[in-house]
């Protein structure tokens, strides 16, 4: 079943518990986007759904605002599950589920994931989340063990189904599935729609409604210039697309780790802030490197497909293909990634020769007309730099030693020399902290970190490249 395009209306018009709408206000949701309201309302009905759309579309506050609305908080029995592809996005899911579920008392979410230390998630587990958010390898660990009970799930999440597919993670799925009562409502969220979706959503789904946000709508707010250059000459051409723009964030795709390291080491090079993440990574390493550029603290990441899936950041200025990828549905995820929420974008593909086909590929997709432009139209380069006005300083406690964001700002603000508009994103993870802060603080605030106490303990402080 094909829903057609109703009109977006406000979240008021649907019937969601009084505590769901104040937290949807609060949160500054005024409007549905298009994949809410067009899957809101069968969601609300308890059918199963499948949809595509766009990462940055709504699609968590979809699927989300659904769970808690039919959460009976009373009740300490697992009642939804939310199965991701990685920890990243399944922490971004659960976050994203406790903020809507801020003013509904007693709600407790866990996210269980892999590169995690057990015991944390065994003592949680000692009383049953409401909702879990987690990844097939480490669910079915929990499983294996019987510390995680999933027999009475009302609903289950399969989010970035698409990713998972290419993960391989359709076996892990089969054997969760096996733990899983047959009669529940079963959610489908991709951002793309290969051949095996369909066979996927058979496998799992009754009579499912289908959305699909179109591809041109959806990236409607974004500009794209394709610019043909030769394998050589490509940095120099970046480097005078990011002289024009000047953007304060900027992502970059490469096809390989490899180019990945060696672009952020030449961006360096000429002064650029930059951060590459893949999958070589070790957990740690990503998770401050995420972090360090959603909080405005690096300029430039410079990433492959697998390692940005599920990153989110609202407002990014510049997407860049340094390389194009080989499947149109992936240019479109890649570019996808500026122009969000009704913001408009740029996106700047660097095709060298041998990609001819690929642009052909992209234009067909699309149902686009492709100009190559020169890269002499654009400005030449002179020598400048591109620093971030943020820097990330990292503080050796977290969770696990009861740290909040509040005792961070405290410890800060505590002497007056650094004001709260100094501070930025601050992310307490479980054996470390991150916060944000100005340039102009950055000294202020290290000194003041490792010569004061945070509740009563000291803890070192580092200051991040």
């Amino acid at each position: 079943m094909n829903q057609s395009t109703p009109p977006v209306t406000g979240f008021s018009a649907l019937p969601l518990r009084p505590e769901i709408l104040s937290a949807v206000d609060a949160l500054g949701y005024t409007t549905m986007t298009p994949v809410q309201a067009q899957s809101l309302p069968p969601l609300l009905e308890g059918r199963d759904l499948i949809a595509q759309a766009k990462t940055g579309s709504g699609k968590t506050a979809a699927f989300a605002i659904s769970l808690l609305n039919r959460l009976d908080e009373t009740a300490y029995h697992t009642q939804a599950l939310v199965i991701c592809p990685t920890r990243e996005l399944a922490e971004q899911v659960a976050e994203e589920i406790r903020r809507l579920a801020r003013h509904i008392p007693n709600v407790k979410t866990l996210t269980l994931c892999g590169g995690r230390p057990m015991g944390p998630q065994l003592a949680s587990l000692k009383r049953a989340p409401h909702i879990v958010v987690g990844t097939p390898g480490r669910l079915l660990k929990h499983l294996a063990k019987e510390t995680l009970s999933i027999g009475r799930v009302e609903s289950l999440v399969l989010d970035e189904a698409d990713r998972m597919l290419g993960m391989g993670f359709i076996e892990d799925i089969d054997d969760i599935d096996d733990y899983l009562p047959q009669v529940r409502q079963t959610l489908l969220f991709s951002a793309t729609y290969p051949e095996e979706i369909a066979q996927l959503s058979a496998e799992f789904q009754t009579d499912p409604v289908d959305v699909r946000i179109d591809v041109g709508e959806a990236n409607a707010q974004i500009t794209q210039r394709f610019y043909a250059v030769e394998r050589g000459d490509r940095l120099a051409l970046l480097l005078r697309v990011i002289d024009e723009q000047r953007p304060q964030s900027t992502l970059i795709f490469c096809n390989q780790k490899h180019q990945c390291e060696q672009l952020k080491d030449d961006l360096w090079a000429n002064d650029l802030h930059a951060l590459a993440l893949h999958g070589d990574m070790e957990q740690f390493e990503r998770d401050r490197t995420l972090i360090q550029f959603s909080n405005g603290s690096s300029s430039i990441l410079v990433a492959t497909d697998v390692a940005a899936r599920g990153l989110d950041i609202s407002e990014l200025d510049l997407v860049v293909n340094f390389e194009l990828s080989a499947d149109p549905e992936v240019h479109t995820h890649r570019i996808g990634r500026t122009g969000r929420a009704g913001h408009e974008g740029l996106a700047v593909s660097l095709v060298m020769p041998s990609e001819a086909n690929r642009v052909g590929a992209i234009a067909n997709y699309g149902g686009i007309r492709i100009t190559m432009d020169s890269p002499d139209a654009l400005p030449a380069s002179t020598p400048f730099k591109l620093f971030p006005a943020m820097v990330t300083l990292s503080i050796g406690g977290g969770k696990r030693d009861k740290l909040r964001p509040g005792d961070i700002v405290g410890a800060l603000t505590a002497a007056g020399t650094i004001e709260g508009s100094q501070i930025g994103k601050i992310a307490v993870l479980d054996r470390l902290s991150y916060v944000a802060v100005t340039q102009a603080a950055a000294k202020a605030a290290l000194t003041l970190l490792n010569d004061s106490k945070i509740k009563g303990r000291r803890y070192q402080a580092r200051r991040q490249r």
